[in-house]
Order: structure tokens, then C-alpha cells, then sequence
């Protein structure tokens, strides 16, 4: 056996190691090791064809301790690819049964190497190691493996992000509190996944809590004020930080910290972008300070900043809250020129507009417009425009939309487009329409509601049917009396 594989070897190999395989004699334990190791990196420094990896198992059939495996993979650090192959040889040969120490070495060497999927996806592996608290025990040992591995400061950085991605914000934050312990800061991107992450699975104010702390500004306060604060690393906020600041706010409904994270930005001589005018645009719409906006988008103008499809749809939207259909209209004409895309928001606020001051005529043109274009209509959107045709008696127009929608969209009607519909062929007079409305309504799984009744009871009485309306008044308090005992 030893012949034939010194036959084939393109490089060479001590003769002690195999000698000791077939003498009664062995070396002492402590050198056997370094042997190996030895050997294994030489084959594969060495040995560049396709066959090393079936030198490499008839040499080490038994496989590796994750101690000799780190350190055969300390010797090739230069060269991180192989590194990788080799990893992935001992995991698909079960050539070695790794720990978080192999995982660390691992993890060094490719984040050193640039190769950072590579060593986010071994983390990923990494964390979920059956022992207890597997994050904090890698942490540790990938703070005291950095040097000896010649790491990349941003290891630590991926492996805040990989803990992000299995919702462990509050240990990512003890990890970001040790590091900077040690006066070692994090890519501002990172600091933001953090901010984000934290403040969506523990609130915005767990969020700006963070925010504070990676970003140190207590310290700078104190730096301010004239006390004595260990000297550190820093990195600073950027407009992203305070865009994710922003939007948790605002989802959290906190309209005013909004503009409070506006004017730290401002003071921290942070140039807002695009994205953060929209943020703040969407508050002072939502609070009908359309003023307000408008020199904000003046602003954007003054600046450079250029107004984008979100930034159009939103004062757009504002205008036609306020009913100022006109100012909107002005605005839509504008984008047009302008030259930026109108998307299916555009056609619902101003859809959304002309029915709130009556104008139904341009809501339905905008509609048709917005459906040439193949923008599907929300439900909400088609119950505004059917109650619009309903107060204008316009019921069996509004038939057609709704059946379009259907159609052509696959819309899913909200009841009260149901009830203005059924309402309407009531008032017609067209009681067999209205129950066959009334069927597919039930069929979507929405419940009669007493403006139904109501409607059906008006139409028999109307019809001089007593009985029938007699009995769907009966029926409509049984109805009620049930809804009251759920």
C-alpha cells in the first residue's frame, strides 16, 4: 500500500509517517500529530489534480480531530478557496466532527479572504451548534482566534447580521456592548441592521435605545460636559440610520419623534435623501399640513434631491385628502412631464379624490385610464368609486366596475361594495338582481348586515309584498339577537 501511493505522490512525504503504519514501533504521540499535519498541507499545497481529494481520504481514512483540522487550515490561510474545498471535503466525508473552534478558524480565514457569503453561510451552521448559548461561546472564541488567524475586523459584523436573521437583536446587542469594551466599533451598516431589527421585534424605542448606545452619542454628551470617557473607536450615524429611525416611528405611529429623528439628523449635518424627504412628506400629509410639504418639496428642489414615484404619490395623496383635487391634478401633471412613471398609487388617490368632492364623472375616467394601463384596483379603492356611483344613482355603472374588476383583476369586493350595490337595485326596484348580489355576497362569506334587511324589507313594502317584507323582518331580528349573544 505504501509503495503504490509513493508512486503516484507528485510530492514528498516523510517517510516516518508511513513507516510507523506497519512498525511494531511508533513515534512519540506528541510529534505524530504535526505529521499529519504537515503532510496534509503539503498535499494540498501540492498536489493540484482532481485526484488530492482521494490521496487525501486513503491517507487519513479515520479523518481529523477539529484541532488538527484548525491547524491544517491555519497553514493554507492564504489561500481561502482551499480552505473552503477542504472544509467542505471533511463535512461531505464526515471526515471530521467540527466543533466552534474548527467553525471559528473557518470562519477567520474566508472572512480574511473576502469570501463573505461563504463564511456567513458557516456562521449560520455555527450558531445553531447543539450546546448551550452556541452565539456567545463563537463569540468568544472568535475574539481569541483574531490574531492568531489573521482575521478581518468585519467578521464580527457578519456575525451580528446572521444573528439578526434568527431574531437574537437583544444578544447581538450584548456582542456590540463587549466590542466596544474592547474599542472595537461596526460598519454603520451593521449598526443599522441592528437598529432595525431591534426596533421591529422590541419596539422603536428598544430601537433608538440602540441607536444611542452603538453610535455613542452619551459619551459624546459627556465629552461635551467636560467628563472623563475612555476613548474608542467611532463610527457615525449615516442618513440610512436615521431613515430606519424614521420609518419605525412612523409605523409605530409616533408622527411627532418623526421630525424629532428630522432635526437630529439636520444637527448632526447628515444630508437627507430622497427617501428621507418621503418619510417626512408622508407625516405632514397624513397630519394635513400641506403647507408644509410644499416647502419641503421645494426644498428637495433647492437641494437637488430629485422627487421620486413615492414622493409624487404622496403629496398627490396629501391634496386629495384636503379635497384640493386641483392641486393634485397639478402635481400628476408635473410627474408626467417630468417623466416619472405614475404606478397604480397615482390612479387610487386621485380616484380616491374626485369621489370625495363629488366628482364622480373624473373618477370614472381615471379609473378606465388606470385600468388600460393593467393596474390592479384595490378593494378599497372600488368601494369608494361604487358608493360614489350609488349616491348618484348609478347603480347598475357601478354593477359593470365591479364585474370588471372581478374579471379582468381577480378583485375581491368588500362587503359594503356589496350593501351599496344591493341598496341600489333595492331602490330600483330590482329585487331578483339585488338577491342574486346578495348570494354571491354570502358565497364571499360576508354576513347580511341590517342596512341589507333593511333595503330588501323597503323594496317588498315598496312592491306591496307584506308578507315577504314581514318575514325578512323577522329573520333580521333573529339575525341581530344571535350577533348579540356571540
Amino acid at each position: 500500500m505504501a509503495v503504490r501511493i509513493l508512486k503516484h505522490a507528485r510530492f514528498t512525504i516523510p517517510n516516518t509517517l508511513f513507516l510507523s503504519q506497519f512498525s511494531t514501533s511508533s513515534p512519540p504521540p506528541s510529534d505524530q500529530p504535526h505529521h499529519i499535519i504537515s503532510t496534509v498541507v503539503s498535499l494540498l499545497t501540492h498536489h493540484r489534480s482532481k485526484s488530492r481529494w482521494t490521496h487525501l481520504h486513503s491517507l487519513c481514512p479515520s479523518g481529523f480531530t477539529p484541532s488538527q483540522f484548525s491547524q491544517i487550515a491555519l497553514d493554507l490561510k492564504n489561500n481561502p478557496h482551499l480552505v473552503l474545498r477542504f472544509f467542505s471535503f471533511t463535512q461531505r466525508k464526515s471526515l471530521c466532527t467540527h466543533d466552534l473552534n474548527s467553525y471559528a478558524t473557518v470562519i477567520h480565514i474566508l472572512s480574511r479572504g473576502r469570501l463573505t457569503s461563504h463564511a456567513q453561510n458557516v456562521i449560520r451552521v455555527a450558531i445553531r451548534f447543539p450546546e448551550p448559548n452556541p452565539v456567545m461561546k463563537l463569540f468568544e472564541i472568535l475574539v481569541k482566534t483574531y490574531r492568531e488567524c489573521g482575521s478581518a475586523p468585519f467578521v464580527f459584523d457578519l456575525l451580528i447580521k446572521c444573528c439578526l436573521e434568527v431574531k437574537k437583536a437583544e444578544t447581538c446587542v450584548d456582542i456590540v456592548r463587549m466590542l466596544m469594551s474592547r474599542g472595537l466599533g461596526l460598519k454603520v451598516s451593521t449598526c443599522n441592521a441592528l437598529i432595525w431589527e431591534g426596533s421591529r421585534c422590541k419596539g422603536v424605542n428598544f430601537g433608538y435605545e440602540i441607536y444611542r448606545e452603538v453610535f455613542r452619542l452619551d459619551c459624546e454628551e459627556s465629552e461635551r460636559n467636560g467628563k472623563d470617557v475612555k476613548r474608542v473607536v467611532r463610527v457615525r450615524p449615516n442618513v440610512h440610520t436615521f431613515n430606519a429611525l424614521m420609518v419605525c416611528f412612523y409605523r409605530e405611529g409616533l408622527l411627532e419623534r418623526v421630525e424629532n429623528i428630522w432635526f437630529e439628523m439636520e444637527g448632526m449635518g447628515c444630508e437627507a435623501d430622497c427617501y428621507s424627504y418621503g418619510v417626512l412628506m408622508v407625516v405632514l400629509c397624513e397630519e394635513e399640513r400641506m403647507r408644509e410639504a410644499e416647502k419641503l418639496w421645494e426644498e428637495m428642489r433647492d437641494k437637488g434631491v430629485e422627487h421620486d414615484v413615492v414622493v409624487y404619490n404622496t403629496i398627490i395623496g396629501g391634496f386629495c385628502k384636503i379635497g384640493q383635487i386641483g392641486r393634485a391634478e397639478e402635481f400628476f401633471r408635473e410627474m408626467e412631464l417630468s417623466g416619472v412613471e405614475s404606478s397604480c398609487v397615482t390612479f387610487e388617490h386621485l380616484v380616491n379624490g374626485y369621489c370625495r368632492v363629488g366628482d364622480v364623472d373624473s373618477a370614472v375616467l381615471v379609473y378606465k385610464d388606470m385600468c388600460r394601463k393593467d393596474f390592479r384596483p384595490e378593494g378599497s379603492t372600488v368601494e369608494v368609486l361604487i358608493r360614489g356611483l350609488y349616491d348618484k344613482r348609478r347603480v347598475f355603472e357601478a354593477m359593470k366596475i365591479l364585474r370588471v374588476g372581478v374579471e379582468k383583476f381577480g378583485l375581491s369586493p368588500t362587503k359594503k361594495s356589496y350593501m351599496f350595490l344591493i341598496k341600489g337595485l333595492c331602490e330600483e326596484q330590482k329585487l331578483e338582481e339585488a338577491l342574486k348580489v346578495q348570494a354571491e355576497m354570502v358565497g364571499k362569506g360576508f354576513e347580511p348586515c341590517l342596512e341589507i334587511y333593511n333595503a330588501f324589507v323597503d323594496g317588498y313594502m315598496e312592491q306591496g309584498n307584506v308578507e315577504v317584507a314581514n318575514m325578512l323582518r323577522k329573520e333580521m331580528l333573529e339575525s341581530q339577537k344571535r350577533q348579540e349573544e356571540v
